[in-house]
């Protein structure tokens, strides 16, 4: 397993069921800002909920590893043997749901529940690999991410009754360094299908889609909860491909219920 990056930037608040949220590409842990609030509750005991920033974004180091996403997700393991914690809910919304499924493939007795949001256990087609290459070859060529705000990246992320969150997310993109997302497209570009992993879980899933998110259409949400022996798919109306922004009430509505059958176990 490698080592953990030397910086590594984490939002943390609670002390209930520990709860990871891992944030989309090219964003940053500060997504969350809304769940770090409501989900611990008014007496902040109900969930302690980590949100670190993945590698290369936010205040945490990119590193020397390969682009994998399997060093992100060996991330987590080691972050949370230095929180104190044995098993947690992980939860991640697009590229986060990707690296939550590699953790769920590589350290599956670490994990007592899954969310996946936005996100599918499919492998790239060979367009979108080509996509990403595009992407990561630019960004490293020109350093710098303009090319993503050029794209209008952050617009395209978000639902037609959300456009008012542009400016916010349009911030989070322009913050992301270009090592980053280059890192980081080839390494989600090189991940595997997944399907497997939810077959073989043994911990309860929670599926959460936007029924309006032009990126990753229904189809595959809907194919991840018949993956699984145990999963409960939640589709939020009017919402595009960052639904724990754009409606945090039905997002966080969908994580307590997850943690309610965690609890039930």
């Amino acid at each position: 397993m490698s080592q953990l990056p030397s910086t590594v930037s984490v939002r943390e608040s609670g002390t209930g069921t520990p709860l990871v949220l891992l944030h989309a590409f090219p964003l940053n842990a500060s997504m969350w800002s809304a769940q770090l609030d409501a989900l611990p509750g008014l007496t902040g005991d109900e969930v302690r909920v980590l949100a670190p920033d993945q590698r290369g974004f936010g205040g945490t180091e990119l590193g020397g590893d390969e682009p994998s996403l399997d060093p992100v997700a060996d991330d987590l393991a080691l972050l949370l043997d230095a929180a104190g914690i044995d098993r947690a809910v992980v939860g991640g919304l697009s590229m986060g749901g990707y690296v939550a499924l590699a953790f769920a493939r590589r350290h599956p007795d670490r994990l007592s529940g899954l969310l996946l949001s936005n996100t599918r256990a499919t492998a790239d087609t060979d367009a979108a690999r080509t996509n990403r290459e595009r992407i990561a070859a630019a960004v490293t060529a020109r350093d710098s991410v303009q090319l993503l705000l050029d794209e209008r990246v952050a617009a395209g992320q978000l639902g037609p009754d959300s456009q008012h969150l542009v400016e916010r997310v349009q911030a989070m993109v322009a913050a992301a360094s270009p090592a980053a997302v280059a890192w980081a497209q080839r390494a989600m570009a090189a991940r595997p299908d997944s399907l497997d992993v939810l077959a073989g879980l043994r911990v309860p899933l929670a599926v959460v889609a936007g029924a309006q998110d032009t990126l990753v259409p229904l189809e595959e949400a809907e194919r991840m909860v018949r993956a699984c022996p145990d999963a409960e798919l939640t589709v939020v109306p009017g919402v595009g491909h960052l639904s724990a922004l754009e409606s945090p009430g039905a997002f966080d509505a969908a994580v307590r219920r997850l943690l309610a059958r965690v609890a039930a176990g």
